[in-house]
């Protein structure tokens, strides 16, 4: 059944809940006029924004493919406009309101075996987009949670940050004792603000899912409501570094920052300074010598272990948060992790079946596949989900994907996303959640 059948008075509230928003918006307005506040603090306009973007997104939807015959070469046209419409307006959105809705922005943006190219293309470039807070920002912080000047505890503390998060940002800094740090500052409004933007987001996806019930996204609003929390607690992040790097001491290409207790509070974490190359910059490798091949193994061997061996998982390897170098001691190649702030922890059984499920994956033993994608939560869609999973095609894993070569439509579906690390833990969070896994074709 088409959605255009339910246009008009779909689109009828949509004009309400428009306009009642932009009222809210244009009385804020008047009353703030002349008043020194910076309207991103404003939670009335952090609202009003999400509100009049959600209306607009649902309209978009509702109104451009009403009169296209779904199916058509024509339909997937029109709606992959309205797609790629709708996920720009979505990522000016987060870019205005800032902190937690880049945070989950990036994450929608990760979502390459869930949503279509058009969002998660567009929103891949809110890693880059992060906001700024101001020096004068930085050091009111420090100074509350550490009770003295930046002067009294650095020797230097670079005037612009190293780079930049949605919910923090890192500045360069060298201690007394001459050792160099880096120093990760939690933007200051974030804390105050998260809770109310999640509970914004949690009304607009409830109203979204009332016009659209086969959207199934609420459960982004109940892992932001758990883990938020965790993200923003710096004691916690540097906690889950010192575990990481003990249960994978044995390692040696693995480089953890030290952390520094007695500089870092919850809304502060200072740690050893390490400086290297994105994981994805294949010509930083080249120019520094670092075998491709080699990095990759070992990020598969680090992974490995975390999942199936020790079932304490990092929950935010996007490239800007592993790095590589080569060791400045040894010469030899080394993974440096970043960002600890969330991890995911794995049951045993979780772990059992996820290691026999690629154990059937490597020897095409069929019903193995079928049995623990079953366990795991993909129910009829086994056979899509052991693609997604590997990023092969289904003649590959009926002929056993250890014994096939890597065809070139499935090495580019493996560069955009699919099958990658962030599938991995996908499915551990959807498993340990209890929710239903959301495989579906995306277009």
């Amino acid at each position: 059944r088409s959605l255009a059948e339910s246009v008009p008075p779909m689109a009828g509230r949509l004009m309400k809940v428009s306009s009642v928003a932009t009222a809210v918006i244009a009385s804020s307005g008047i009353y703030l006029y002349n008043k020194s506040v910076d309207l991103n603090d404003v939670s009335l306009i952090r609202f009003g924004r999400a509100a009049i973007t959600t209306a607009a997104i649902s309209f978009d939807y509702l109104a451009s493919l009403r009169s296209v015959q779904y199916g058509t070469e024509e339909y997937w046209a029109m709606k992959s406009k309205v797609h790629l419409r709708s996920a720009e307006r979505l990522r000016d959105l987060c870019c205005a309101n800032r902190g937690t809705f880049i945070k989950v922005g990036q994450h929608l943006g990760a979502l390459d075996y869930l949503l279509p190219e058009e969002y998660t293309s567009t929103l891949k470039v809110l890693h880059s987009r992060a906001p700024q807070s101001s020096l004068q920002e930085i050091e009111e912080v420090i100074k509350e949670d550490l009770g003295k000047e930046i002067r009294q505890l650095f020797v230097s503390f670079s005037e612009n940050p190293e780079g930049a998060a949605s919910l923090a940002q890192v500045h360069k800094a060298v201690l007394h004792d001459g050792r160099t740090v880096a120093v990760k500052v939690q933007h200051p409004k974030v804390q105050s603000q998260s809770s109310k933007d999640i509970a914004v987001m949690e009304f607009l996806l409830q109203s979204v899912t009332w016009l659209f019930p086969d959207f199934d996204f609420m459960w982004l609003v109940e892992e932001a409501k758990k883990n938020m929390p965790l993200e923003l607690d710096f004691l916690n992040e540097g906690r889950n570094a010192e575990k990481v790097a003990e249960m994978l001491k044995h390692f040696k290409f693995l480089k953890v920052p030290k952390i520094f207790w007695d500089l870092s509070t919850k809304r502060i974490l200072t740690m050893e300074f390490v400086e290297g190359g994105q994981v994805n910059d294949r010509e930083y490798m080249m120019r520094n010598g670092i075998n491709v091949n080699e990095i990759s193994q070992n990020l598969g061997k680090m992974y490995s272990e975390m999942i199936f061996v020790n079932g304490f998982v990092h929950c935010d390897p996007h490239p800007g948060n592993v790095l590589v170098r080569r060791c400045p001691k040894t010469n030899n190649a080394e993974i440096i992790l970043l960002d600890h702030g969330l991890y995911q922890v794995l049951n045993h059984k979780f772990r059992l079946d996820y290691c026999r499920l690629w154990q059937s994956l490597l020897k095409a033993d069929m019903k193995g596949i079928e049995k623990y994608s079953r366990r795991l939560g993909a129910g009829d869609l086994y056979p899509l989900f052991a693609c997604v999973l590997t990023a092969r095609s289904w003649a590959s894993v009926n002929t056993g994907i250890s014994e096939t070569p890597v065809t070139h439509t499935e090495n580019m579906n493996s560069i955009r996303g699919r099958g990658s690390v962030s599938c991995h833990l996908y499915l551990c969070r959807v498993r340990l959640t209890g929710e239903k896994m959301q495989l579906k074709s995306v277009s």
